[in-house]
């Protein structure tokens, strides 16, 4: 009885490895499979690729394409659909922004914006040396101050932005923060061409950012992902190289969104 069992499973795993290395025969550029194909991917006849292709076809995670081969099926979509909705945006984005935090030694934040809110999202913080920062999860940040919130802003029609900037609060944080409205619609302008936003002093005096748009899959600016440091510790010719990490951790990002909302 053992022996039988034994050799049940391991026939129940061959099974199941081989239907999944037919599964990843599947790509871009690969979008419908032969028989032929798939039998010398396996290194099998032809008849016994046939057997595994039915039964992908009958647990519907294959289907018979119209023009010959076969292409993937309604199962397929169904289990992306799920996964997509298993992840959401702090998952998505924290394993990222731990490994910025690490690198560059600093608070990494996660923003959204809701209307006239800036909303933090997660965080991730190196081990030791990071600037110990009040903006907790679920914290809101005001439009006019902050690397991460003129990120938000930027991308946004620019008749949009200014009706944002006009119905809301300006406060004046420090005296570095913008609270006119014509003189941030430029700055806006600005980020968009640099691709990143940097600020010193504007929020909190001793804290500078430096943030980057984090885009969804149809590239739509959804987040902003950003670094707060000390500011008598980052020299503003240290400011392109933490642009460049933070950008390369918004592209990051935006590709792990899109692959999951895609």
């Amino acid at each position: 009885m053992s022996g039988t069992a034994s050799t049940s499973y391991r026939e129940r795993n061959s099974t199941a490895d081989r239907a999944l290395d037919i599964l990843l025969m599947f790509t871009d550029t690969h979008l419908v499979v032969s028989g032929t194909a798939v039998a010398e991917r396996l290194g099998v006849a032809r008849s016994t690729a046939y057997r595994y292709l039915q039964s992908l076809v009958n647990s519907r995670f294959l289907e018979e394409a119209p023009g010959g081969g076969f292409r993937l099926g309604l199962r397929v979509m169904e289990i992306a659909r799920l996964a997509r909705r298993s992840y959401g945006l702090s998952e998505v984005a924290l394993p990222a922004m731990t490994t910025l935090a690490e690198d560059v030694r600093e608070t990494v934040l996660l923003t959204r914006r809701t209307g006239e809110l800036v909303v933090c999202v997660d965080r991730a913080e190196a081990g030791t040396g990071a600037v110990r920062i009040s903006y907790e999860r679920g914290s809101t940040l005001p439009l006019n101050a902050g690397a991460a919130a003129l990120v938000l802003l930027a991308w946004i029609p620019d008749e949009d932005a200014r009706r944002l900037l006009e119905s809301a609060d300006l406060r004046r944080f420090t005296p570095a923060t913008l609270t006119d409205v014509d003189t941030l619609m430029q700055r806006l302008a600005h980020i968009r061409r640099a691709g990143y936003s940097v600020t010193r002093g504007e929020l909190d005096a001793d804290v500078m950012g430096v943030a980057a748009p984090v885009r969804d899959e149809k590239q739509q600016v959804v987040a902003a992902v950003s670094i707060a440091a000390l500011a008598s510790r980052v020299f503003p010719e240290a400011e392109a190289e933490l642009a460049r990490k933070v950008q390369e951790t918004a592209r990051e990002i935006s590709e792990r969104l899109t692959a999951v909302g895609g």
